[in-house]
């Protein structure tokens, strides 16, 4: 934690730069800090070891973490700018690499095609949670859903008893500004869930009731920082990459459902993307799968 501490230290040196030394507008001050107390909240996960050297596959993480925020682009954008601003500072004060402000404006940071897992990965990760953890029912089912519904992790989260409807094999996610959609959920999703609501989340609300379907210990729901954690840790006890995350369940679910044939404008509904051309993109990353399979196996390649 020390060095999450020290990057709180920076955080606070850049509030005094912009105040003292640029003379800054307050209110830029305010969103440049608010910007950059997120990026404090997300070192403490611990994907990033050292702040002063990020790599491009680091920073990228902190993107993906961004838009699962649920964070409009612009925003997202403006978090970045935030960013690039306190590694000047650190580059200016000869405290961080120089290169991280060269990487914060790399197109390769916007371009970087979403990370999936193969079926097989996906299959290690879903079955990593062993009957001997203490929440496996419920980390079971966390996974499952992710997975079989493509929703957010802050969709996740937010899903209420309320919302899931197992008999007909759907539930109800909630995106931004509250829109509503409804998403299948596949039969090992609903067992999981099943066992998780019968067995599992009952000891959880013996303190108090809940509306909220994943929770915590004392009934508190799960925060999204809680469900990153919970799937780093099966994520590194099945030998996955590390820069896999609850976003790459998500990549995922739209890529395999392409290409087993899926209509795009149902991926996309089901993703809950505003424009068709956000799903878009999974057709690219199967695109590059297709010419990557003829390469290595056409013998005139």
């Amino acid at each position: 934690m020390s060095d999450l501490k020290e990057l709180v230290e920076e955080v606070e040196a850049f509030r005094s730069y912009m105040r003292a030394e640029r003379g800054m507008a307050d209110n830029t001050v305010v969103s440049y800090s608010h910007d950059l107390d997120r990026f404090c909240t997300w070192f403490a996960l611990g994907i990033m070891r050292d702040f002063r050297k990020p790599t491009l596959g680091q920073l990228a993480e902190y993107l993906e973490f961004l838009r699962s925020e649920q964070l409009a682009p612009a925003s997202v954008a403006r978090h970045l700018v935030s960013l690039k601003m306190l590694y000047r500072f650190l580059k200016l004060e000869e405290r961080a690499d120089p290169m991280a402000v060269e990487l914060l404006a790399s197109p390769g940071l916007w371009e970087r095609i979403p990370t999936i897992l193969s079926t097989a990965n996906v299959e290690a990760l879903l079955y990593a949670p062993l009957p001997a953890d203490r929440f496996y029912l419920r980390d079971r089912a966390l996974l499952e859903t992710l997975y079989a519904t493509g929703c957010r992790a802050s969709e996740v989260v937010d899903l209420k008893v309320g919302d899931l409807y197992l008999d007909a094999k759907f539930c109800k996610a909630f995106g931004k500004g509250s829109k509503q959609r409804l998403v299948p959920l596949g039969s090992k999703a609903i067992s999981a869930l099943r066992a998780y609501l019968g067995e599992g989340r009952p000891a959880l609300t013996s303190a108090a009731p809940s509306e909220f379907v994943f929770l915590s210990r004392g009934a508190k729901r799960l925060d999204r920082e809680a469900l990153w954690m919970i799937v780093k840790k099966y994520v590194k006890r099945a030998g996955l990459p590390k820069k896999t995350s609850p976003h790459t369940l998500r990549h995922s679910f739209a890529t395999h459902l392409l290409s087993g044939g899926a209509d795009l404008r149902a991926v996309q509904e089901m993703l809950g993307h505003a424009s068709i051309g956000t799903t878009q993109i999974y057709t690219h990353v199967d695109r590059k799968r297709l010419k990557e399979m003829h390469r290595k196996f056409h013998p005139r390649a």
